[in-house]
């Protein structure tokens, strides 16, 4: 069997750590065959965001067409997008596709650089309509009202608890019409977790593109990060990379 093909529509990491560096990462590590089509490029490492330059919304729409058309895809992962354009082009883009689509709402590095303007995050409203599954950290779900705001909006999304407070972490998955399913885990003590988000995510797409339900893809993808969190290879003075190449799927 050929392996599930996964398009990532995110932002490059010129460390190498997270963006669409740690997608195609983990999609290959988890048997995976990854395509990309670049939003933004960054200059940045472990210690922060010193550069970005976003690229037209008409070339990001070339490079996802040029996939869909040719290779075809099994599942879709949506990371930084860097414009109201490019997330109006990419929610138009899915809109027609029978394949999954993961939405990780990137509003600010791990480093705390902002990655996405108040127009940016208004356009998002769509793609979280049109996603499977929606993934905001602590800060993306408060800035997008909530439980509450989520519940209004009648979608399914994934809670990630990392960055809240305590020794357990909890991951609460919320299916419309169904009871929450919540996830936990005991924390990892590390500084080593830039791109923790994007590959959770870009692991639960290579998942659901296996044809895995969506509880089954959340849960693995969870366990494959924490694998990936302790395999760290140790990098940089800040928030270092995951090993990727080390965690087991």
């Amino acid at each position: 069997m050929p392996p599930p093909r996964v398009l990532t529509i995110a932002g490059s990491d010129s460390s190498g750590g997270a963006g669409i560096q740690a997608d195609i990462k983990t999609i290959t590590v988890l048997g995976g065959y990854a395509m990309n089509a670049i939003t933004a490029i960054t200059a940045q490492n472990t210690l922060g965001v010193t550069a970005v330059e976003v690229l037209s919304a008409e070339l990001v729409a070339a490079q996802i067409d040029a996939c869909l058309s040719d290779i075809g895809v099994d599942a879709v992962k949506i990371g930084m997008l860097g414009s109201p354009e490019i997330a109006t082009l990419v929610a138009e883009r899915i809109a027609s596709l029978a394949a999954p689509v993961v939405f990780d709402p990137v509003m600010v590095a791990t480093s705390g650089a902002a990655l996405a303007d108040a127009a940016t995050i208004a356009a998002f409203e769509r793609l979280m309509q049109l996603a499977t599954l929606t993934t905001p950290n602590v800060a993306e779900l408060a800035a997008l009202g909530g439980h509450d705001g989520m519940a209004a909006r009648g979608v399914a999304y994934l809670a990630k608890g990392g960055d809240s407070e305590g020794e357990r972490i909890e991951d609460v998955l919320v299916i419309p019409g169904e009871k929450p399913l919540v996830m936990a885990g005991t924390r990892i003590h590390t500084r080593h977790t830039h791109g923790t988000g994007c590959t959770l995510s870009s692991a639960i797409a290579t998942y659901l593109a296996k044809g895995l339900p969506l509880p089954e893809a959340v849960d693995r993808a969870r366990l494959f990060v924490r694998s990936a969190l302790r395999a760290a290879p140790g990098f940089g003075a800040g928030n270092g990379p995951l090993g990727h190449a080390e965690a087991r799927g």
